[in-house]
């Protein structure tokens, strides 16, 4: 039982390191050939439940045979859980910074006047990010009508038109 609870807390070691070290640690397992299944959180999973599980399962048969199958079971399932999760997570096209480009037709509401040959002010909200930008028009529009953002101008200006519904 001694070896599978010290291969429990190596796994408990190494997911401390990881949580520390972050995504360094991820580059070496990348050059043993892992690829993205294969992390530091998904080896400490492994190592945890394998080394744990296994232990609960030698005290309650008594045989080591169990302990070891068990053991890997269990560790096979939980290593793959968490780097199943990593990878998603990774994979997961949210929250990040918006780019102007992000910007193009987009649906916002005018703050303030836009005269026809200059700008006035719109809201815009983009990937849960709120902005406030200058806005040009074709034609004028008054404060509250809804556009539609055309083109990106500057990181701080755009050109839009009214959105009819």
């Amino acid at each position: 039982m001694g070896a599978f609870l010290a291969i429990g807390a190596v796994g408990i070691v190494l997911l401390l390191v990881s949580l520390v070290v972050g995504e360094h640690l991820h580059g070496i397992f990348d050059t043993l050939g892992g690829g993205d299944w294969f992390t530091g959180s998904s080896l400490a999973a492994f190592l945890g439940a394998m080394g744990f599980g296994g232990a609960i399962v030698q005290q309650i048969t008594g045989s080591t045979l169990l302990a070891i199958v068990g053991g890997l079971a269990l560790g096979v399932a939980f290593g793959g859980l968490i780097a199943y999760g990593m990878l998603m997570m990774r994979r997961a096209d949210t929250g990040g910074v918006v780019t102007t480009h992000d910007l193009v037709d987009a649906t916002g509401v005018v703050l303030s006047d836009i005269p026809a040959q200059g700008f006035g002010e719109i809201r815009v909200t983009r990937g849960g990010h709120m902005m406030k930008l200058n806005a040009k028009s074709a034609i004028p529009l008054a404060m509250g009508t809804q556009v539609t953002v055309i083109d990106v101008l500057s990181a701080t200006a755009v050109v839009v038109e009214a959105t009819y519904r």
